[in-house]
């Protein structure tokens, strides 16, 4: 960030507990203010503050809570034989589908939300890195499982349909990853 883009005092960069004490102060102020378009920019303002390098930073934490949500909404489907099935019968119009989905529901969910702005994460070529760590998480999570579980074997699937199933693994794995990141 630009230098003259961060709050500053007196005596230089805000630290963690001043900023703290800076969005109380934002919030008790947004209740006194009649104008919707005066407390959305608050808000605004809020969210930016709140997402101010060494207040909330994306970090393992982040990923951990991710890897967990991920896993956990996965694991089930990876052993459907349902699922192999439909991954067998899929074309490639529709493990693109699949993959967009991921794609969607990914970044809504994470930014989307009210209280978190793509613009204020770190990123690597435009891309949040929260965003991409949350795809990583939702595609490998879903092949780990695929193959500790010896799923394409089971199943008997090529290596184009494990590929489909892993794709339409992710799609919940997502859900699961970035609720679990955003919840917590």
């Amino acid at each position: 960030m630009e230098r003259d883009k961060l709050p500053y005092t007196n005596e230089g960069l805000l630290q963690d507990d001043e900023l703290t004490e800076l969005l109380d102060q934002l919030e008790d102020a947004e209740e006194t203010i009649d104008s919707p378009n005066q407390r959305q920019a608050l808000r605004r303002t809020r969210r930016f503050l709140a997402h101010f390098p060494n207040v909330r930073q994306f970090g393992l934490d982040d990923i951990a809570q991710q890897i967990v949500g991920g896993f956990i909404l996965c694991a089930a489907f990876v052993v459907t034989e349902e699922v192999w099935i439909l991954a067998a019968n899929m074309n490639l119009l529709q493990t693109a589908i699949t993959i967009f989905m991921v794609f969607a529901i990914g970044y809504g969910t994470l930014y989307r939300a009210e209280d978190r702005e793509a613009e204020m994460e770190r990123s690597i070529a435009g891309i949040p890195l929260r965003f991409i760590s949350l795809l990583i998480v939702s595609y490998t999570s879903v092949t780990i499982l695929a193959f500790v579980f010896d799923a394409p074997d089971t199943f008997g699937a090529t290596p184009s349909t494990t590929v489909k199933a892993i794709c339409i693994g992710a799609i919940f794995s997502v859900v699961g990853a970035a609720t679990a990141d955003s919840l917590f």
